[in-house]
């Protein structure tokens, strides 16, 4: 048995695989309940639809990628939950291969990139965005695979180099065509590809510094344009070429509107303490109670605030950089909410930070337990899956006992 595990280790390939296929089923598994648009469904699934009657622009404060991903999936299994949530749920596997590629590659270990994955579908926040037709687990997923492919062209040989660089910036291009909040991360992205080239001239072999940030910058633009291809063909109030950029500043100035006091708004700084939760769904539904509760698992939330610590002493220390990076990572994701032009935040803006707090913690683990045999990494696994199973009826729509059952997962008042 030893020696097959063993066997498997030396081929990530198919241990990515494994982990996809692991991560679908768990997010397919009682995706269609409930049967009805919860949450901000109510915004995206009718922008959706109106993609594929060509009718006219619904939610016009963001770009299309993530409403025409979710009209894809309805347009392959109709207007239901199957097509409101598959191509959701598969972005949501997808991340989960995300992370396993963007830790072996840092680290050139399985062990601790495997230990990232399953933290990540155990998170709970992946788990509840790759099961509602919400944008933000697109905006992660290319995101982090952005990362993944970045961190692969520094290892690449020169002569592919720039091919991996351009799909790169090509899939920046399509996380800014999902949300604006992307935007950041393209700067970000540039900002180290500088630092790193001014450290270590090895990485990206055969690319110019000047070259890869105008590659970088013109990929990912020309990307995010192209995105709006099906808005030229509305039936009514149609995109036009004159009315490219009117309609670019029409989306700031939706998304930067002072809104109304929301029931389950948050600050930034609220996020990493999960202050204030967000109900998606609760109701007698189907011959049940059911709630979909948005909540992180605190094991690793609360447990991944201390990898951050460890990973930002480990450079202090011992200039440790990879821990350092993974660590910014979280850092940056929480940072920019303080200066996005948002009148209101909620904690779902968490997501991408829920990814690199996984990430930080399988680096954590992997840079003071390496080689120790202590198994610490699969003890606090074992802690993650015990609180997921503690909370998957709240976060799954699963049949409660009756309309005050909440109560028993109500940590503190104002998760109520």
């Amino acid at each position: 048995m030893l020696a097959r595990l063993q066997s498997l280790a030396n081929h990530p390939l198919r241990v990515a695989l494994l982990l996809g296929l692991t991560a679908q089923l768990l997010f397919t598994f009682h995706i269609t309940f409930p049967a009805k648009l919860m949450f901000d469904e109510v915004h995206y699934v009718p922008a959706a639809q109106a993609l594929l009657d060509m009718s006219t622009p619904r939610n016009a404060e963001h770009p299309l990628v993530g409403k025409e991903l979710i009209a894809f999936g309805m347009l392959l299994f109709g207007d239901n939950p199957w097509g409101w949530r598959l191509i959701p749920s598969l972005f949501g596997s997808a991340t989960v291969v995300g992370a396993f590629a963007f830790l072996w590659l840092l680290l050139g270990r399985v062990r601790p990139a495997v230990i990232g994955a399953f933290l990540l579908m155990l998170n709970q926040l992946l788990y509840m965005q790759a099961r509602i037709a919400m944008l933000d687990v697109f905006l992660g997923a290319f995101i982090l695979w952005a990362l993944v492919v970045f961190l692969w062209a520094a290892q690449s040989p020169p002569g592919k180099v720039r091919a991996r660089w351009i799909l790169g910036s090509a899939l920046l291009g399509l996380a800014v065509g999902v949300k604006w909040a992307a935007i950041p991360y393209v700067a970000l992205a540039g900002l180290a590809f500088l630092v790193i080239r001014f450290r270590h001239r090895q990485y990206w072999p055969g690319l110019g510094t000047l070259p890869g940030l105008t590659l970088m910058g013109g990929a990912s633009i020309a990307v995010y344009c192209l995105t709006f291809l099906p808005a030229f063909f509305f039936d009514r109030n149609a995109v036009t070429l004159a009315g490219f950029i009117p309609f670019q500043r029409e989306m700031y100035a939706l998304q930067t509107q002072v809104l109304a006091h929301h029931t389950y708004q948050s600050q930034w700084w609220s996020w990493p303490l999960m202050l204030r939760p967000i109900w998606y769904f609760y109701e007698f539904y189907q011959g049940a109670q059911r709630g979909v509760l948005f909540v992180g698992n605190p094991v690793i939330m609360w447990g991944g605030l201390i990898a951050v610590i460890a990973c930002l002493m480990a450079w202090l220390n011992e200039r440790a950089m990879r821990p350092l990076a993974v660590a910014l990572l979280w850092i940056a994701s929480l940072a920019i909410y303080i200066v996005i032009p948002k009148s209101l935040g909620f904690y779902y803006y968490y997501h991408l930070s829920g990814i690199f707090l996984c990430l930080t913690i399988a680096v954590a683990f992997h840079h003071f337990d390496r080689d120790k045999g202590r198994g610490l990494e699969e003890w606090f696994t074992a802690g993650s899956l015990l609180a997921f199973l503690y909370f998957y009826p709240i976060i799954s729509a699963w049949p409660l006992s009756a309309g005050d059952s909440f109560s028993f997962w109500m940590w503190f008042p104002s998760w109520l």
